[in-house]
C-alpha cells in the first residue's frame, strides 16, 4: 500500500510543504474556507491529485474547521479509521469507529428513502457527500478487500460483523450522494470480490443490495464466469439466498439493450446482430450459459417459484429478514421492536408487527405490537410475492435465450407450471384484502409497496406464460387431463386427425385439479374491469397457446369458453380506448378465427346488426398497426373458404358482414394503400413490420388469382388522386428490399410466416423478387407503375 498523504498544519517539513499546500489550496491568503476545502478535495477526487484524503490533515486542523462547518465530526473519525486500519491492525478499535459513523450516515439515508429530505436540505454538506469527499468510500473499499492481501503466505481476515457495517456505510454513501454508485462499478475487481462476502448468511443480504446497485449503474455487464467458485457459491445458497440472488441475477443475463423492445428499429437490431455475430455469445449469453451449468439450479427456482406460502419460511425468520432491512438503516429502536416480536411470537406467543396506515400518528416511528392481528399472515404471503417475482423474472429470461429447449424442458420436469397453477388462486391471483399492507413512510404507488410488487407478480406470471406457450408443444402442459381429453374428442368429432404435441404430451406433467392453468386465466380474463392494465398481458398469455400452425381444436377449446364474445364484447360494447390492449385483443381475434367457419359463424351472432358493425370497423381503421393481424387473418381465412365446397361454409360466406367487407376489391385496395403508407425502412419495428407483411399476403392472393397487375395499377391510380405519384410504390419498393435483407437470413421469422398464413416461404419469396423485377416490361413488377421521373429505388438503408 501506498504511504499515506503528508498531513496538513504538522510542524514536520512545514516549511518544504507550504508552497504546494498553498497552490492545492487555490493560493489562500490566511486560513483555508471551508466551501474552498470542499472544492478542492472534490477536485482531487476527479483528477486524483491534491487533496483527497482526510489523512492529508491534522486531527486539530479538522476540529477547529468542524466547529464552523458542521461536518458532525466524520472527517476527524475518518483520520482515525486510517489510522487503525493498516494491515497489522487487529481491527478491533477500526470497528467502533465504524459504529461510530454508521449512525450519522444511517439517518440521511432513512430521510433519503421515505422521501423526508427535511434534513438533507437544512444541512450545507450533508454527511454522506463529506464522508465519500474525505476519502471514506475508498478507504472503505481497501478495507473490506484485505482478505485478497497476504503477508508471509497467509491471507488477512476481517470479520463478518465489520464487514457488514462497512457495507452497510457504503450502501448508505451510494443511496445519497450521486456518483458514488458509478465510481464502485468502475472497480471490476471490487465488484467480482463483493460476490465472495455473500459466502457468510450475516453479510449476505448487505452485499447483494449493494451489488445489485451498482450493476444497475454498471455500463459493461459483468461476466459470472468470472466469479471464484460460483457454482459451489450458488449451491450453498438456501432457498431465500437464493430468491434473493435473482434479484442480481435479473441484471446479469438480461440484455443491457435487447433490442427486442418494440420500439428499436429493425435496422438498428439487424445492425446490432451484425456486430455481435462478429464479436461472439453476448456477457448475459455467457452468464445463462453459467446459470444453467450449475448442478439442480432451474429445479430450485422451479420449486421456490411454486412453493406455497404455508411451506415458507415462518414469520420469525421473515421479521428477521426485516430486521436485516432495518439494521440496514440503522434504526436501533425499530430493529429492537421487531425482534421482541419476533422473539415473542418464536416463544408461541400471539403478538404481531402492525405498521399504521400513512398519515396515522406513530411515536418515535415505531411500528405497534398487537395480538391476534392478521398481519403476519399478510406479511407472509408479501415476502412470496417478492420472491417469486425476481425468480418467474430469471426464468422467462431462460426461456428466451439461445438454451430456450434445454430449460422447457426442465421446467416441464420439475412441474412449474402444475406448481402455479395450484398457487393461482390463493397467491398469483388471489382477492385482495380491504386494506393492503403499506409500509410506513411509504404509499401504495410507490415500486416498492405491496400493491405495485403484487401487479408486477401477476404481470410476470403472464410474461412467463407467454414466453412458455409461444410456439412449443409444452404448451399443451396448461391443460389438465380433462381438458386434453376435450381437445381429443373435439379433434374426433371434427373428423380431423388429432394434434400429434397433444398425444405426445406427458401426462405425468400436466395441471392437476379442476381447471388447468389455461382455463383460470380465461376465467379472470372474463373477469377483469374493462380499464385494467392486465387485460394487454392476459391476451398476450392466451394468443400465444394459440401460435403457431393453426388447431381448430385449440380454437373450439377456447371458443366453448366464450372467449371470442369476451373480446368482441371489449372491442365493440366497451368501446375499449387503450391502443395497447386494441392491438392485443386484435391479434387474439385473428388468432381465434383463422380458418374456423364456427368462429366466424359466432362472430356474426354476436355483431348482429349494421350499428354494431359499424363500431367494430371504427375501431379496426383507427389504428393498423394495432388491428393488421386481424385483417390479415379474415383474408387468408376468406381465401380458403372460397376454395372449400362446404354447405356450411357457403352459408358464412353469405352471412358473415366481415366477410362481405374484405372481399371486396376496394376494401382491400384502401387497406392496402394505407398499410404501405403509415411504414418506411427506417421507421420499421417488431411492432409495425406486421403491416408489411399484411400488405404481401393481400398481393400474394392477388398473385395467385392472377390480379397482381389490377392491384398494382390500382395502387397507382391511387397515387395519383392523393397527388403524390411515385410515392407509395417507391417506399414499397424499398420496404421489399428490406423485407430480403431482413427474412432470408432468419430461420425463425420465416418459419413464423410460413406456420401463421399456411403459405410456403417460397411463395413469399417469389413474390417478393417478382415485385422487385427491373424489368419494366413485366406487368407484376413495380417498376413498371414507376414513372421514370419519380423513380426512387436505390436508397441505402441506413439507421438515420
Amino acid at each position: 500500500m501506498a504511504a499515506a498523504p503528508a498531513a496538513v498544519g504538522s510542524g514536520a517539513s512545514r516549511g518544504r510543504r507550504a508552497a504546494g499546500t498553498v497552490a492545492a489550496w487555490g493560493g489562500w491568503g490566511g486560513r483555508p474556507r471551508p466551501a474552498n476545502i470542499l472544492l478542492q478535495l472534490r477536485q482531487g477526487q476527479l483528477t486524483g491529485r491534491g487533496l483527497v484524503r482526510a489523512v492529508q490533515f491534522t486531527e486539530t486542523f479538522l476540529t477547529e474547521r468542524d466547529k464552523q462547518s458542521k461536518w458532525s465530526g466524520i472527517p476527524q473519525l475518518l483520520l482515525k479509521l486510517y489510522a487503525t486500519s493498516h494491515l497489522h491492525s487487529d481491527f478491533v478499535e477500526c470497528q467502533n469507529i465504524l459504529k461510530e459513523i454508521s449512525p450519522l450516515l444511517s439517518m440521511e439515508a432513512m430521510a433519503f428513502v421515505t422521501e423526508e429530505r427535511k434534513l438533507t436540505q437544512e444541512t450545507t454538506y450533508p454527511n454522506t457527500y463529506i464522508f465519500d469527499l474525505f476519502g471514506g468510500v475508498d478507504l472503505l473499499v481497501e478495507i473490506l478487500m484485505r482478505p485478497t492481501i497476504s503477508i508471509r503466505g497467509q491471507k488477512l481476515k476481517i470479520s463478518d460483523e465489520m464487514s457488514k457495517d462497512c457495507l452497510s456505510i457504503l450502501y448508505n454513501t451510494c443511496v445519497c450522494t450521486e456518483g458514488v454508485t458509478k465510481r464502485l462499478a468502475e472497480k471490476n475487481d471490487f465488484v467480482i470480490f463483493l460476490f465472495t462476502l455473500m459466502t457468510s448468511k450475516k453479510t449476505f443480504l448487505q452485499t447483494a443490495t449493494l451489488i445489485e446497485d451498482i450493476l444497475g449503474v454498471k455500463k459493461e455487464m459483468i461476466r459470472l464466469d468470472e466469479v471464484p467458485n460460483l457454482s459451489s457459491l450458488v449451491s450453498n445458497f438456501d432457498q431465500q439466498q437464493l430468491a434473493n440472488f435473482c434479484r442480481i441475477l435479473a441484471v446479469t443475463i438480461s440484455e443491457m439493450d435487447t433490442g427486442n423492445d418494440d420500439k428499436h428499429t429493425l435496422l438498428a437490431k439487424n445492425a446490432q446482430q451484425k456486430k455481435n455475430l462478429s464479436l461472439g455469445p453476448s456477457a448475459a449469453e455467457i452468464n445463462q450459459a453459467a446459470l444453467l451449468s450449475i448442478p439442480g439450479f432451474v429445479e430450485r427456482l422451479c420449486k421456490l417459484a411454486t412453493r406455497k406460502v404455508s411451506e415458507s419460511t415462518g414469520t420469525a425468520s421473515f421479521l428477521q429478514e426485516l430486521e436485516e432491512w432495518y439494521t440496514w438503516l440503522d434504526n436501533a429502536l425499530v430493529l429492537d421492536a421487531l425482534m421482541r416480536v419476533a422473539n415473542e411470537e418464536s416463544e408461541h406467543s400471539q403478538a404481531s408487527i402492525v405498521f399504521p396506515p400513512p398519515g396515522a400518528s406513530e411515536e418515535n416511528g415505531l411500528p405497534h405490537t398487537s395480538t391476534r392481528t392478521q398481519l403476519p399472515q399478510s406479511m407472509k404471503i408479501m415476502h412470496e410475492i417478492m420472491y417469486k417475482l425476481e425468480v418467474l423474472y430469471v426464468l422467462c429470461v431462460l426461456l428466451m435465450g439461445r438454451q430456450r429447449n434445454q430449460v422447457h424442458r426442465m421446467i416441464a420436469e420439475f412441474k412449474l407450471i402444475p406448481g402455479l397453477n395450484n398457487l393461482f388462486d390463493k397467491l398469483i391471483w388471489r382477492k385482495h384484502s380491504a386494506s393492503a399492507l403499506v409500509l410506513h413512510g411509504h404509499n401504495q404507488n410507490c415500486d416498492c409497496s405491496p400493491v405495485s410488487k403484487d401487479i408486477t407478480l401477476k404481470i410476470q406470471f403472464l410474461r412467463l406464460l407467454q414466453s412458455f406457450s409461444d410456439h412449443h408443444e409444452n404448451k399443451y402442459l396448461l391443460l389438465n387431463n380433462q381438458e386434453l381429453n376435450e381437445l381429443s374428442a373435439i379433434s374426433l368429432k371434427a373428423n380431423i386427425p388429432e394434434v400429434e404435441a397433444v398425444l405426445n404430451t406427458d401426462r405425468s406433467l400436466v395441471c392437476d385439479g379442476k381447471r388447468g392453468l389455461l382455463t383460470r386465466l380465461l376465467q379472470v380474463m372474463k373477469k377483469e374491469p374493462a380499464e385494467s392494465s392486465f387485460r394487454f398481458w392476459q391476451a398476450r398469455a392466451v394468443e400465444s397457446f394459440l401460435r403457431g400452425t393453426t388447431s381448430y381444436a385449440d380454437q373450439m377449446f377456447l371458443l366453448k369458453r366464450g372467449l371470442l364474445e369476451h373480446i368482441l364484447y371489449c372491442i365493440v360494447d366497451s368501446e375499449c380506448k387503450s391502443r395497447d390492449v386494441l392491438q392485443s385483443y386484435f391479434d387474439l381475434l385473428g388468432e381465434l378465427m383463422k380458418f374456423n367457419v364456427d368462429a366466424f359463424k359466432r362472430f356474426n351472432k354476436y355483431i348482429n346488426t349494421d350499428a354494431k358493425f359499424q363500431v367494430f370497423l371504427k375501431q379496426i381503421n383507427s389504428s393498423l398497426v394495432d388491428s393488421n393481424m386481424l385483417v390479415r387473418c379474415v383474408t387468408l381465412s376468406l381465401d380458403r373458404f372460397e376454395n372449400q365446397v362446404d354447405m356450411k361454409v357457403a352459408e358464412v360466406l353469405s352471412e358473415c358482414r366481415l366477410l362481405a367487407y374484405i372481399s371486396q376489391v376496394p376494401t382491400q385496395m384502401s387497406f392496402l394503400f394505407r398499410l404501405i403508407n403509415i411504414i418506411h425502412v427506417q421507421t420499421l419495428t417488431q411492432e409495425n413490420v406486421s403491416c408489411l407483411n399484411t400488405s404481401l399476403v393481400i398481393l400474394m392472393l392477388a398473385r395467385r388469382k392472377e390480379r397482381l397487375p389490377l392491384y398494382l395499377r390500382l395502387l397507382q391510380r391511387m397515387e395519383h388522386s392523393k397527388k403524390y405519384p411515385g410515392f407509395l410504390l417507391n417506399n414499397f419498393h424499398n420496404l421489399l428490399r428490406f423485407w430480403q435483407q431482413h427474412y432470408l437470413h432468419k430461420d425463425k421469422d420465416s418459419t413464423c410466416l410460413e406456420n401463421s398464413s399456411c403459405i410456403s416461404f417460397s411463395y413469399w419469396k417469389e413474390t417478393v423478387s417478382i415485385l422487385l423485377n427491373p424489368d419494366r416490361q413485366s406487368p407484376s413488377a413495380l417498376v413498371s407503375y414507376i414513372e421514370e421521373p419519380y423513380m426512387d429505388i436505390d436508397r441505402d438503408f441506413t439507421e438515420e
